[in-house]
């Protein structure tokens, strides 16, 4: 009766051990908020300047554009008593095609901006999901999640290894930045 004690007694601690080390593994979980990536890192802020930079270039076009009509319209206000009717109607239609030129510059603006921003995640993205796949793989990391995208409401401070990634991101961009 002993013996067989004995024998549960260590089976049972054997398979302590081993559940012990597979909990190990399981508890080896990361996350990260890629918008924080986004905003703290070196990367993220220059092509947020790059972005910002380029809308105040065309913020500055569309301006212009826009005081040449106005200069159109007081031109017109100005002389409309002493212009033949033939005369107003063309600088009316004059007016109401820049309107429309405006418009559409406007349009062809926010669209490049959308690609240029589309191409900056996309790119930013891929690095960082290759970089945190490396990192998992070193570190010994079961899963790594996205917080954002995975839906998660909670995360312990422990798990969160945002600032981790950003910084190592930071150094693969210093020396992969051409």
């Amino acid at each position: 009766m002993r013996k067989a004690m004995i024998g549960i007694v260590s089976g049972l601690l054997v398979m302590g051990c081993a559940l012990s080390a597979g909990a190990a593994d399981i508890a080896k979980i990361g996350v990260i908020d890629f918008q924080k990536i986004l905003s703290a890192s070196e990367r993220g802020k220059e092509a947020m300047a790059e972005l910002s930079a380029r809308g105040q270039e065309m913020e500055a076009r569309l301006k212009k554009e826009s005081d040449v009509i106005e200069s159109l319209r007081e031109k017109l206000v100005r002389e409309e008593l002493v212009m033949d009717k033939d005369k107003r109607e063309e600088k009316e239609r004059e007016i109401r095609i820049k309107i429309g030129d405006i418009k559409a510059l406007q349009k062809k603006f926010k669209e490049e901006i959308k690609t240029m921003e589309a191409g900056f995640l996309t790119d930013i993205k891929n690095q960082v999901m290759k970089l945190v796949e490396t990192m998992g793989k070193k570190e010994g990391y079961l899963l790594i999640i996205e917080q954002n995208e995975a839906g998660v409401l909670y995360v312990p401070e422990t798990h969160d290894i945002t600032d981790a990634v950003i910084q190592k991101y930071n150094d693969w961009y210093k020396k992969h930045k051409s």
